[in-house]
């Protein structure tokens, strides 16, 4: 019996979702087509991709569908990237408006790549959908930029009402799950986020061999850089390839983690199996 159908015979109940339908997620599907987008939700295989899109929301992803990084948990092809596309930015802040997005979530592949990591873009695309859409508030899920802090202040720079960088995993799981990022440099980042007078945010999954103390000490540094929202979700294997599921976290054992963040000092945890980092990102803004 191969691990694909092993994680699929114990997957439990409460892991179950509802297939995308209705007349709003048809219409985000066709602008997503229409504009040539790429977004997480699709390259991610997100299960919310039907709750989200129903609702006529999406997060977009910028600088192509091909990340330069090979990490064991993430659906998203490696490889090597196509030419930045400078016509991008004003293609997502058109659709942004098209949408009538009140709070839009923008991520990226990683483009090490790229000298500038691909900041360049990232501030256009801030910028563009500003212009088209000065009421709507960005979320902004960013790379580490391999520790280049330049590009990282070029984010700074254009001050989105959210910047989130994802830890992942715990410290231990790191070097396998994250294969080139670095458990440290990413509290780094959320620390000159933090500096920089950034409101923070970042994400773990759970289930993939970690245990419930390194859980705790993995919100407890988070909150050491003084993250001020996390987002705790269940682990699912994309494809036989990546990472196989160790265990299915019960939606109590999710409660106990919310309850123990919020005492931390979290001003924001969402927190259960089917959680992402861009689930419900519009109650975040506080």
């Amino acid at each position: 019996m191969s691990i694909e159908t092993v994680v699929k015979t114990k997957k439990p109940k409460w892991l179950k979702v509802k297939l995308p339908t209705g007349d709003a997620y048809k219409k985000v599907r066709n602008l997503v087509s229409e504009h040539k987008l790429n977004t997480i939700c699709e390259s991610g295989s997100c299960p919310n991709m039907g709750e989200c899109w129903g609702a006529g929301t999406a997060t977009f992803m910028i600088l192509g569908n091909v990340c330069t990084r090979s990490c064991g948990f993430c659906a998203v092809s490696t490889g090597k990237p196509e030419k930045v596309d400078v016509f991008e930015p004003g293609r997502v802040a058109n659709s942004v408006k098209l949408m009538k997005v009140k709070h839009a979530v923008i991520t990226s592949v990683d483009r090490d790549d790229l000298s500038d990591g691909g900041s360049e873009i990232w501030v256009s695309t801030v910028k563009a959908i500003r212009r088209q859409s000065p009421s709507t508030t960005l979320e902004t899920l960013i790379p580490d930029f391999a520790g280049n802090w330049k590009n990282l202040q070029n984010i700074i720079n254009v001050a989105p009402e959210i910047v989130s960088h994802n830890i992942e995993t715990v410290r231990r799981l790191t070097k396998t799950i994250r294969v080139q990022a670095k458990y440290n440099r990413s509290l780094e980042l959320l620390l000159r986020l933090k500096q920089g007078e950034m409101k923070t945010k970042s994400g773990l999954m759970l289930g993939l061999g970690e245990t419930h103390e390194e859980v705790l000490e993995t919100l407890e540094d988070l909150r050491s850089v003084n993250v001020d929202i996390v987002t705790i979700g269940q682990y699912l294997q994309p494809t036989p390839k990546h990472a196989p599921v160790d265990e299915f976290i019960s939606p109590e054992k999710f409660d106990q983690y919310k309850k123990y963040g919020l005492k931390l000092g979290f001003k924001y945890v969402e927190s259960g199996p089917l959680v992402r980092s861009s689930y419900h990102a519009e109650k975040h803004l506080f």
